[in-house]
Parts: structure tokens; C-alpha cells; sequence
């Protein structure tokens, strides 16, 4: 009735707005709660990958070098329309989709060096493998600005890879982001990633974290060697 109303409105044709409009149990359904429809579909679609942001939870640690992981993490979910404010796996997360795929952005709450706890308990909730965890982290032996993308290895110093591989291997895929080297071998690492970064390298390490969400696109397409010849740099 409804599509016969319509071409007797509008004619033949149907309305200037015809396009938008699609029937669903004898309703009219316009295109943007159809657009509404198929985002929440895609959001239920089954997690088959996991994208971590590493950091420690906290205001203390706000806008920390260890806490690069977290603020891209967060700069993607903005650009997915996301906000990761769920608590669940000892963690802030929230379910999303990328290109039809099912994944789960996750910020442990257990601090740094405790990461891997609770990456390893989503791993075990949504049965994902090691090769479909991809994590985001800082790298001190990199300039800000710079990022390096791997598809598995070792921790390289890093107490939060570290934490990640003692619980999941090291078959997991990672983006490391520069955060800058200790000016001093003597100065304390513990003091230097807890650091706030100053505002030029602030600057650096946020202008790549949209070659850092293209990146992870790429990587979750399966497509690695492409995002690691585009963004290592």
C-alpha cells in the first residue's frame, strides 16, 4: 500500500526521494535508519580480531610516552565513531567493525606491564589467535613521528610486548609509534616513559596516527607487507 500510495503521490518515478526509502514489514524505512541498520549489523559481526592500545590507566599517566598505544587507539575508535568505555576483560574496549570485520579495541587497565593479562582473557573469550591480535605501543628507540610496523618478534625492551608475548607468543602483529630515545643512558627509563611528552613530539607522534589507523585497515584486510611498505617511515 504504501508503494502505491507513493506512485500515486509522486508518479511512476516514485518521490525526489525515492531512493531512500526501502519497505520492511509494510513500513517505510528511510535511508539513513537503513545506514543505522547495517552499522549495527557490522558491529555485531563476530570479533575475529582483537586491536590493543597499550598504557597505564589513569590521569597521573595522561599524555605519557607510554601511553602512545592508548591515544591512538583512541583517535581510531573516534574515526570509527566509537568510544572505548566499556569495562570488561580488565580492560575499556568497545565491539566495532572495520571494512565488515569484527573487532574488539581494547585499553588494558592492568598497567603496562601487566598487559598481556588482559589481551590474553579477550583472546580466550572470543577464541582469536595470536596472528589476530594487533598491538599498539610506544618505541623509545624510534623519533616521534616515526612508526614501525612487524608481524611478530621479539619484545625489544618493551615490558608491555613483553607481558602480551609471555601470555600469547610472539606471533602477533604490532605497530610500535617513536615517543623519542632517553637523552642520557643514565637517565631512568622508568622516569623517561612516564614522562609527559612535550609538545613538539606530542605534535610528531599524534600527525601519524591516521597512517596508523590506514595501517591497521591493511593489517586487518591480511595485507601487511602493503601498510608496512606505506607507513614504516
Amino acid at each position: 500500500r504504501e508503494a502505491a500510495y507513493i506512485r500515486h503521490r509522486y508518479g511512476r518515478e516514485g518521490s525526489p526521494f525515492r531512493i531512500s526509502c526501502c519497505f520492511r514489514k509494510g513500513k517505510i524505512m528511510s535511508i539513513f535508519d537503513l545506514f543505522k541498520k547495517i552499522e549495527s549489523e557490522g558491529k555485531r559481526a563476530p570479533v575475529s580480531y582483537i586491536v590493543a592500545g597499550l598504557g597505564n590507566p589513569g590521569a597521573k599517566y595522561e599524555k605519557t610516552r607510554h601511553n602512545a598505544g592508548f591515544l591512538a587507539i583512541d583517535h581510531m575508535a573516534g574515526k570509527l565513531g566509537e568510544k572505548i568505555n566499556s569495562s570488561k576483560f580488565q580492560s575499556l574496549c568497545c565491539r566495532t567493525a572495520v571494512d565488515g570485520t569484527g573487532v574488539l579495541l581494547m585499553k588494558p587497565q592492568t598497567f603496562m606491564n601487566a598487559s598481556g593479562i588482559a589481551i590474553d582473557e579477550a583472546a580466550s573469550f572470543y577464541k582469536i589467535p595470536p596472528e589476530h591480535i594487533i598491538v599498539l605501543c610506544d618505541d623509545i628507540t624510534q623519533k616521534p613521528g616515526h612508526i614501525r610496523i612487524r608481524k611478530s618478534g621479539s619484545a625489544g625492551g618493551h615490558n608491555g610486548l613483553k607481558s602480551v608475548i609471555g601470555f600469547c607468543g610472539e606471533g602477533f602483529p604490532r605497530v610500535r609509534m617513536g615517543v623519542g630515545e632517553k637523552p642520557t643512558p643514565e637517565y631512568d627509563l622508568a622516569d623517561w616513559v612516564t614522562g609527559k611528552l612535550p609538545e613538539a613530539d606530542m605534535k610528531a607522534l599524534q600527525g601519524r596516527f591516521d597512517d596508523v589507523c590506514e595501517a591497521v585497515r591493511l593489517m586487518l584486510a591480511g595485507d601487511y607487507d602493503r601498510a608496512m611498505n606505506l607507513y614504516n617511515r
